[in-house]
C-alpha cells in the first residue's frame, strides 16, 4: 500500500510520500512515489503515485519519454497545469487499456496519482487523478489531498489544516498525518519523500528524504505522542452518571 499527501497552500505547495511496496508480508520493496519535472524559472511540476506499481511505473516512463523524444504534448510544451494533468489522465487510461480491454480485470491495475505544481504565468494547481483518467483540483476550501492509506493520517488535518496556513507548520502537520499512519498501517513505511515548493518561486526543490533515524522526525513524533497523552490528562473527567 501507499500513502501520499499533497498540499496546496496561500504560500505554495508540501509533498510528502511514503516508499513502501508490498506484495505480501514477504515481499516487500523500497520504490520512490514521487517525480518531479521542471524548468528552472519556468515551470515546475510534482506527480505522486499510488496503487499498482507497474502501471504508476508506466505512467511517469510515458512521460519521461515524452520529453526525451520531444513528442508532443509533454510535460515542458502544455500551457497549463490542466492540460499536464489531461495529459497525465490520458497517458494512465491508455496504460491500463493496453493491459486489457475487460473493464472489470482493469480494477486490477488501477492507480491514483496527484500532480501539482505551478507554470509561469498560471497559478498553483494542484490535482487528484482518478484511475479512469478524470481528475478534481484543490480548493482553498479543500487545499489537501491524500491517495493510499490515508484514513489514519486524515484526522489531523481536517482539524488542523488551513490555506493560509504557514509552509513550514503545514509541513509539521503533515509529517504528524505520516507519523500516525505509520504506527497504525504496516503497509506503509519510510523513509519518506518530501518537497516543499514556494510560490512563484518557479525553483525545483531538491527535496528531502527522511529515514528512519531522522532525529528531527524522531523528535517531533516523541512530542506529539506526549502531546496527546497529556491532552488527555487534562481533558475534564466523565461524570459518575457514565459508570451507573
Amino acid at each position: 500500500m501507499t500513502y501520499c499527501c499533497a498540499l496546496r497552500l496561500k504560500q505554495g505547495l508540501v509533498f510528502i510520500s511514503d516508499t513502501r511496496t508490498n506484495a505480501g508480508v514477504d515481499h516487500i520493496s523500497v520504490y520512490r512515489k514521487l517525480y518531479t519535472f521542471g524548468i528552472q524559472g519556468e515551470r515546475f511540476i510534482c506527480i505522486q503515485t499510488s496503487g499498482n506499481l507497474a502501471t504508476t511505473q508506466a505512467v511517469i516512463g510515458h512521460l519521461q519519454n515524452h520529453l526525451t523524444l520531444k513528442q508532443e504534448p509533454n510535460l515542458y510544451s502544455v500551457n497549463t497545469m490542466f492540460e499536464a494533468a489531461g495529459l497525465v489522465g490520458q497517458i494512465l487510461r491508455k496504460v491500463i487499456a493496453d493491459v486489457t480491454e475487460d473493464t472489470q480485470e482493469q480494477s486490477n491495475y488501477f492507480c491514483s496519482l496527484l500532480i501539482g505544481g505551478q507554470i509561469k504565468g498560471e497559478d498553483m494547481q494542484l490535482y487528484n487523478i482518478y484511475p479512469q483518467g478524470n481528475f478534481i483540483s484543490a480548493t482553498s476550501d479543500t487545499p489537501y489531498f491524500q491517495i493510499g492509506e490515508s484514513k489514519y493520517g486524515k484526522p489531523i488535518l481536517d482539524r488542523a489544516l488551513s490555506y493560509d496556513m504557514p509552509l513550514d507548520e503545514a509541513l509539521r502537520c503533515s509529517l504528524i498525518s505520516f507519523d500516525s499512519t505509520l504506527r497504525s498501517n504496516v503497509s506503509v513505511g519510510m523513509p519518506l519523500d518530501t518537497l516543499v515548493y514556494q510560490k512563484d518561486s518557479f525553483v525545483i526543490p531538491q527535496g528531502k528524504r527522511i529515514n528512519e533515524d531522522e532525529p528531527y522526525f524522531q523528535n517531533i513524533s516523541k512530542q506529539w505522542s506526549e502531546t496527546l497523552k497529556k491532552g488527555l490528562q487534562d481533558l475534564p473527567k466523565p461524570n459518575d452518571d457514565f459508570f451507573q
